[in-house]
Parts: structure tokens; C-alpha cells; sequence
């Protein structure tokens, strides 16, 4: 009996030093806490905000249109993209423990690297459709059919894929022989190349190649799309005609830019370059401050979106309840 306890306390030990410890970005002073509570209103926001917008494209017809189609596809990877970091980070902090598994620890970091790669290619496919809505509206029904939306979409989504499982096959495959203390809030790629034991300077050169053209080459065709885009609406006769087009395009601009601010920032530095601190800061801004800013983006200067939910609340009877 005594010597299965003993074997038992001795795989305790061996999992428990295997799992990784992960610094979080909290302490338990009032401050902190204090920010940890606006991280998790901005979280609720988020899954509110992308779960409602799923939700309303879902139940209207008049919104089963190619454009929000991907945006419905862009709040699925937003709302995956949080849900894999910002619940182990409260688990974490309200109950003590800062430990986390090699298994959970591979799966935060297929999901984060497959959501952002995937994520590029897709704001990439949306500019290419407000290119053929503005530039070729006849060809549009043609051009943008459902196959072609759900090819582009799955080619998008498999291009995520094949990056998440290159890195995770290839973090894991290094030697972790010293301190497992990650010095993030969750497992990112290069907050765990710091602690290998072994030579990572190929693969970190190897990660900066890859990032460089994953954010390059949908650049490349943003840029061209939205500039036939504004060649054409500056050719337009009619202002009203201008003013749509201009605001149909404008979200996605915004979001664009909110995404290859934080990406660019975030990837395309290399690793000498890079610091714990700045990792942690450009984390929460593509892990919550995005998911939460982007169905806001689209829903206040959307008029199909505002009709769309006046009228779900209105089925509901929560527009009756109101005092105006």
C-alpha cells in the first residue's frame, strides 16, 4: 500500500512539472484587480456584442447576403479567438492556481495562431467582395456566388490551420529542461520559445518569414481592392450613390485597421526585438480589445444591422417594456 502511495505522489510530481506555469497578467493587489474587472466587462461585451450579431444575421433574411456571411464568419473567430485565452486567465486568477497543461497549452496556441492567420485572409476576401459589389455590381451575383464565398472562406479558414499546426508541432517538439514559467497570461509561441533549452533562432526567423507574407500578401490585396474601389466611387454621378458605397466600406477599413495595427505591432517584429511587457500589452489587444470593438464597428454605422435588431426586439416584446 505504501509503496503504490509512494508511486502515486511520484506521477503527481513528474505531471506537475511537466505542466507549464503561466505568470498571468494580474496580481492580487487593488489595482489589478480593478483592471481584471474591466477585462472581463470588455470579455462580456465581446461575447454579447459577437454572440447578438451572429444571432441577428442568423434570424433575418434580408442579412443572408455574401457581406455578412463574413462577418458572421469573422465574430466566429473572434468569440474563439477570446474564449480560448480570457477563461483560463479568470480560472487562474480567482483560484490561485497559475499552473496549466502541455495539452491545454498546445490547444491555446492552435486556436490563437489559427484564428489570426485565418483572420488576415479573411478581411482580405472581404475587401475583394466590396471590390466587386462597387466596381462590377452587375457581375457581383456571379462573381460572389455562395460556392465561391464558401470556398474563399474555407480556403481561408485551412490556410489558419496549416500555420496552427506547423507551430504547435514545432514548439513541442523542443526540449523544455529549465523553468516552464511562461510570462504571459497564455501560451503564445514566442513566450515559450524564451524557455526552450535548445536553439530556437532558426524557427524564430522561420515564424518571422511566414508572419511577414501571411500579413503581406492580404495586405497587398486590401490596398487593391480599396483603391479601384475609391477610383470608382470618385467616378460615381450620384451622391447619394457615393455616400452608400463609401459607408459599406468604411467598417471594414476601420476593422482592417484595428487588426493590422495590433498584427503588424505584434508579428512582424523580430525576437530580439520583442519584450514580456509589450508580448502581454499587444495580446490584450487582439485576444479582447478587438473582439469587442468589432461588431460595434460594424453595428453603429450599419442601418441594415440597427433595423435588424429594432425589429428582433420588437418580436421579442422588449421594445413594448421600454418608457419611451
Amino acid at each position: 500500500m505504501f509503496a503504490l502511495r509512494v508511486s502515486a505522489m511520484e506521477l503527481w510530481n513528474h505531471t506537475s512539472l511537466s505542466d507549464f506555469i503561466l505568470l498571468g497578467l494580474f496580481s492580487y493587489s487593488t489595482s489589478d484587480l480593478f483592471l481584471f474587472s474591466l477585462v472581463l466587462l470588455a470579455s462580456a461585451v465581446a461575447l454579447l456584442g459577437n454572440s447578438l450579431f451572429l444571432l441577428l444575421i442568423q434570424a433575418n433574411r434580408h442579412l443572408h447576403t455574401p457581406m455578412y456571411f463574413f462577418l458572421s464568419q469573422l465574430s466566429i473567430m473572434d468569440l474563439i479567438v477570446m474564449s480560448s485565452v480570457v477563461p483560463k486567465m479568470a480560472v487562474n486568477l480567482l483560484s490561485g492556481s497559475k499552473s496549466i497543461s502541455r495539452g491545454a497549452c498546445a490547444t491555446q496556441i492552435f486556436l490563437v495562431v489559427m484564428v489570426t492567420g485565418a483572420e488576415c485572409f479573411l478581411l482580405a476576401v472581404m475587401a475583394y467582395d466590396r471590390y466587386a459589389a462597387v466596381c462590377h455590381p452587375l457581375r457581383y451575383p456571379v462573381l460572389m456566388n455562395w460556392k465561391a464565398c464558401s470556398l474563399l472562406t474555407v480556403a481561408s479558414w485551412m490556410v489558419g490551420v496549416s500555420d496552427s499546426v506547423i507551430d504547435v508541432g514545432v514548439v513541442f517538439s523542443f526540449p523544455y529542461c529549465g523553468s516552464l514559467e511562461v510570462d504571459h497570461f497564455f501560451c503564445e509561441v514566442p513566450a515559450l520559445l524564451r524557455l526552450s533549452c535548445a536553439h530556437t533562432s532558426l524557427f524564430e526567423d522561420l515564424i518571422y518569414a511566414c508572419c511577414v507574407v501571411m500579413l503581406l500578401l492580404p495586405l497587398v490585396v486590401i490596398v487593391a481592392s480599396y483603391t479601384q474601389v475609391l477610383t470608382t466611387v470618385i467616378k460615381m454621378p450620384s451622391t447619394e450613390g457615393k455616400q452608400k458605397a463609401l459607408t459599406t466600406c468604411s467598417s471594414h477599413l476601420a476593422v482592417v485597421r484595428l487588426y493590422y495595427g495590433g498584427a503588424m505591432f505584434s508579428y512582424m517584429r523580430r525576437a530580439s526585438s520583442r519584450t514580456p511587457v509589450g508580448d502581454r500589452a499587444t495580446s490584450i489587444f487582439y485576444t479582447i480589445l478587438t473582439p469587442m470593438l468589432n461588431p460595434l464597428i460594424y453595428s453603429l454605422r450599419n442601418r441594415e444591422i440597427t433595423r435588424a435588431l429594432w425589429k428582433m426586439l420588437d418580436r421579442w416584446g422588449v421594445l413594448a417594456c421600454l418608457p419611451f
